[in-house]
């Protein structure tokens, strides 16, 4: 099936690695132009270059209220054109309830809400119709995981706000969707994982509980994102996929 992808060109925040990436690198297999952003602009470069011809690099942090607009002005420079957003941070730090600091809060609030609902309401400021902005969130949104408290605040709050937003712009002929990774082998479950003392245990009790008995690879996620965000999938909006092998319990 042909996505509908050729030309089409994207902003993929936190895409140096991990799901980001993933997400970038399958938009720009099939014929999307990316522009990937992340905080370090040497890794922000190396992930651009790895990408190809298609895909350009520009450091940027989602806490930092300018980002927005200067990302969006970017693609538009450099691509001209500008079609959607996939909107990806990195996990807040892991921590349980009683010892979660209001720095760690502030500054997960920042990066993790507040920067994304920037980088939305910049992007639906200008994008057209047929446009979409896409939200990568956790399976927290539906039930909270141990460890992850902040995680756990923030990400549903996110979906509230990304289902609001597809609400308003749905008489734009702009989309908003969410994806809602589980167990994805990324170097963020390896690291939690290994916060249990025994990384192999952790992750032989995660499969046992997830019905297709396996992590996800980044590049699965990856095709479900850009599917989400491709025209082929255009007339899904406010949703939230989970793409976690079945791990959720409720339909």
């Amino acid at each position: 099936m042909d996505l509908g992808l050729k030309d089409r060109v994207y902003i993929v925040t936190g895409a140096t690695r991990g799901l980001g990436f993933a997400s970038a690198r399958e938009l720009v297999a099939d014929g999307a132009k990316v522009l990937v952003t992340g905080r370090d602009e040497k890794r922000t470069a190396d992930a651009a270059a790895e990408l190809g011809p298609n895909a350009v690099g520009a450091a940027a942090d989602n806490a930092d209220p300018a980002a927005a607009g200067r990302l969006i002005a970017t693609a538009r420079e450099r691509f001209g054109r500008f079609d959607g957003i996939l909107i990806s941070v990195g996990g807040p730090v892991p921590g349980f309830a009683v010892d979660s600091t209001d720095e760690q809060w502030s500054a997960a609030f920042e990066s993790v809400f507040l920067g994304a609902v920037r980088l939305a309401r910049a992007a639906a400021a200008v994008l057209g119709e047929g446009g979409v902005i896409g939200f990568v969130l956790s399976g927290s949104v539906h039930e909270p995981i141990p460890g992850l408290t902040i995680s756990n605040g923030l990400r549903p709050g996110l979906a509230g706000f990304a289902k609001s937003l597809s609400v308003e712009l749905g008489p734009r002929g702009i989309r908003v969707i969410g994806l809602l990774p589980a167990r994805i082998d990324t170097d963020r479950v390896r690291e939690l994982d290994a916060l249990s003392g025994d990384a192999a245990a952790a992750r032989a009790g995660n499969e046992s509980r997830i019905p297709l008995r396996r992590y996800g690879s980044p590049q699965e996620f990856g095709r479900a994102a850009a599917f989400l965000l491709s025209p082929a999938a255009s007339y899904l909006t406010g949703v939230m996929l989970p793409v976690d092998g079945g791990s959720r319990h409720g339909f």
